[in-house]
């Protein structure tokens, strides 16, 4: 549950030489410096001003126990650093910066600073703040240990790669329940991670994609059927793979089944897909039901796809040229809208492919990329501000008590 190792933390410090100890925590807070960041964690797993929590070791430490402490039974030294810890808690929250003071809203966006491919590049992310500030918006960086802070932001925009099994969700969901206006919503995470629930929305409207079969673990005698059906080279796919990862080509028997049986690891449904191949994808971002920005990726050099995870340095990935809107082929567009409005109306990549008149879509992204010098070459500043003032929009609408 934690990321703080208690070994690692306690090294080297007097309690490790001991069978046990209870530690008093004051708005997560504690002056042992290994376990402040532990200690932070167990704030926001249980918000109580007055935490006492007891470790114990046998092979190794572990958290024994967590109960709530009373604030009589301190004694008059614990009550001072409880006195100092209340005042810290108060002024994180009430005390804020004249700059966030003059905004008119205030923005977190959660990122991980160490993800090797996130959605956002480290530019993107300074442009963001800096546009927001042209537009009175106090937009601040947040990372997963900021947890226990969303309550104070009007709205979050998450810029960090999202899965239903991981914080992003967590804090999609807590964000949408404190009322926050939020990107990406919890709804179109579960939907857009979800690549059986995207091929079966797409199936049920008609929508262009390559053909594709659904793959089940207890069901191995079904894989020479769907090859015969779908013909080799064919590409497989587990349901919630993200930039390109847990997708294997194969073309032949002997290929799938030991690429089938390594997914099969990790998921008890795989996607079979028609082999689709075409020199670059379109990527066309929606936001609020209108498309803003199309880009064409092209495949990593010498690849199939667009990540080449096994390629060193430069070409893991392919090159990549955005247009304008209206330059893009009109049937790619529309169809790339016609597919999002399906999911919601937030912010969305689809990702397609057009081969002479047949254009079908490949998947749609709740946490498309927004990169400086990639999707914001065409619109530079005024991609950012699109986003940002669509915030505001509904922001606004909210403080009427209006739907959006």
């Amino acid at each position: 549950m934690f990321s703080v190792s208690l070994e690692t933390a306690l090294e080297d410090h007097p309690y490790d030489n001991t069978e046990g100890f209870t530690l008093t925590l004051y708005f997560g807070q504690t002056t042992l410096e290994p376990l402040k960041d532990l200690a932070r964690q167990l704030f926001e797993a249980f918000p109580c001003p007055i935490l006492m929590v007891e470790f114990r070791k046998r092979d190794t430490w572990h958290i024994a126990g967590v109960k709530a402490g009373a604030l009589p039974r301190l004694r008059d030294d614990q009550q001072d650093e409880f006195a100092s810890a209340l005042d810290g808690f108060s002024r994180k929250i009430w005390r804020q910066p004249s700059s966030r003071r003059l905004a008119r809203y205030d923005l977190a966006i959660l990122h991980d600073p160490q993800e090797q491919l996130p959605p956002s590049n480290a530019q993107a992310l300074a442009n963001f703040i800096r546009v927001g500030q042209r537009l009175g918006i106090n937009v601040e960086l947040i990372e997963k240990k900021d947890y226990a802070r969303l309550a104070e932001y009007d709205a979050l925009l998450i810029r960090e790669t999202t899965s239903v099994d991981n914080h992003t969700y967590r804090f999609a969901k807590k964000a949408e329940s404190e009322g926050l206006v939020v990107m990406d919503d919890p709804t179109s995470i579960l939907r857009c991670t979800n690549k059986v629930y995207l091929t079966d929305l797409l199936k049920s409207h008609n929508l262009g994609m390559p053909r594709t079969e659904i793959l089940y673990k207890d069901r191995p005698e079904e894989l020479q059927h769907v090859a015969k059906r779908l013909g080799f080279p064919l590409v497989l796919k587990i349901p919630d793979g993200c930039f390109s990862r847990g997708v294997i080509k194969v073309s032949t028997a002997e290929g799938m089944h030991t690429a089938t049986t390594q997914l099969f690891e990790h998921s008890v449904l795989l996607l079979a897909q028609e082999f689709f191949y075409t020199e670059y994808d379109w990527r066309i971002g929606i936001l609020n039901r209108k498309p803003i920005f199309a880009c064409q990726y092209f495949m990593s050099k010498g690849h199939w796809q667009i990540y080449n995870h096994k390629a060193i340095g430069a070409e893991v990935i392919g090159e990549c040229r955005t247009l304008a809107v209206h330059e893009a082929p009109r049937a790619v567009v529309e169809l790339a809208l016609k597919t999002a409005n399906l999911i919601g109306d937030g912010l969305y990549g689809v990702d397609l492919k057009q081969s002479g008149e047949q254009v079908v879509v490949i998947e749609v992204n709740d946490n498309p990329n927004l990169d400086a010098g990639i999707e914001d070459a065409y619109l530079q500043d005024d991609l950012y501000s699109l986003v940002l003032e669509e915030f505001v929009r509904r922001l606004e609408l909210k403080r009427l008590g209006q739907a959006w």
